[in-house]
């Protein structure tokens, strides 16, 4: 299995070129276009100090989340100031000697906040603009051949084959223009590890695998406001917890089902649950000793209480440390629109939010 040097505890960047608005709150023909506003956050909000920052912290990549209506101008047409920004970003990350992964967080016909009339795999004229996104990317980034790219954040539940072949085209078409660029590739159902399975594999050593981890979701987005469940329910949680009967409460009220019973061979909720739940990402490594997996996104939300915040990072990180899976924390910090924030350090002062939750994010507790 080929290593990369500064790819074992990252830290995502959301809230600068992605998540800097919600647009399920914006009028149709209000959501696409790019603001005076827009551009002036994009100018601003993420400098060096950041990735000074990041680095002090103990990380050793970043996993910098961008647009694709931030980069594209129209179909075809790419924003030059926005590919001076990643190019000034991807500067302060060599620099600082961090590792890049660029990853397109939110593709046209593929978004997580907003109901499309057309969607990415069912337009091959959105897949054509997708891929020839990743290959002007791939020509902008010649220099930098270090850089990850993350082909797309969450793929939505599809039929993973639609996902694959997408996915193939676009690794070809940059392989044409680059035979050793790491492209990252994630699986469908919103990057769930239970769907690696379906996930097509490449006999290409610079090819990363990757999942998402965020169950329990009552407690990772308790209280969200952007998914109706726990925004319904509206309750704190805790982690770990032996009340199991908030947890099943919970799913008999948002499924209106008083006989359904989630997790009901559990007494409590902790490590060992998260382990049953990454069982399908540790039995991944386990088939294909030669693939890396990294674990590229994972989280609680901000208002939860910070020592719950601490266990459940510390219990995922030791996990995938265990299994040799690398991994990366969501998320720096969050724009205040953004309405489920995530955020890991102080959105004022940039300081990380506890000492010991410092400790836990990298490893170290």
């Amino acid at each position: 299995m080929k290593k990369f040097d500064n790819f074992s505890k990252g830290m995502g960047i959301g809230g600068w070129l992605t998540n800097y608005k919600r647009f399920n709150v914006l009028p149709m023909d209000w959501r696409l276009p790019i603001t005076v506003g827009d551009m002036e956050h994009f100018e601003s909000y993420i400098t060096e100090d950041d990735v000074i920052n990041i680095k002090n912290l103990g990380f050793d990549h970043i996993r910098l989340g961008f647009d694709q209506i931030v980069v594209e101008e129209a179909p075809y047409v790419y924003r030059e100031r926005i590919m001076e920004i990643l190019l000034e970003f991807a500067f302060f990350c060599k620099k600082h000697g961090l590792r890049l992964v660029l990853n397109l967080h939110k593709a046209i016909g593929n978004y997580c906040d907003i109901k499309e009339d057309v969607t990415l795999l069912d337009s091959k004229e959105l897949q054509q603009r997708f891929i020839a996104l990743w290959t002007e990317l791939e020509k902008r980034f010649a220099d930098h051949p270090d850089i990850m790219f993350e082909l797309l954040n969450e793929v939505r539940n599809v039929d993973a084959e639609l996902w694959n072949s997408l996915a193939s085209e676009t690794v070809s078409a940059i392989r044409k223009i680059n035979p050793e660029r790491p492209i990252i590739v994630g699986g469908t159902h919103w990057n769930n590890c239970a769907y690696l399975k379906d996930l097509k594999l490449y006999d290409d050593e610079n090819i990363i695998y990757t999942f998402h981890m965020y169950d329990p979701f009552e407690f990772t987005h308790q209280r969200g406001v952007l998914q109706s469940n726990p925004l319904y329910y509206n309750r704190k949680m805790q982690y770990p917890s032996d009340d199991m009967e908030r947890y099943r409460d919970y799913h008999r009220l948002v499924n209106n089902n008083p006989d359904l019973v989630m997790y009901k061979d559990y007494e409590r909720i902790d490590r060992k649950l998260l382990e049953d739940i990454l069982a399908p990402a540790i039995e991944f490594t386990k088939q294909h000793p030669d693939k890396i997996l990294w674990n590229g996104e994972f989280g609680t939300i901000r208002h939860a209480d910070i020592t719950s915040r601490e266990n459940y990072m510390r219990d995922v990180i030791a996990i995938c440390r265990e299994n040799g899976i690398p991994y990366c924390v969501w998320n720096y910090l969050s724009t205040p629109n953004d309405g489920n924030r995530f955020s890991l350090v102080d959105d004022d002062s940039r300081r990380i939010l506890s000492e010991r939750l410092g400790r836990v994010l990298v490893g170290e507790e």
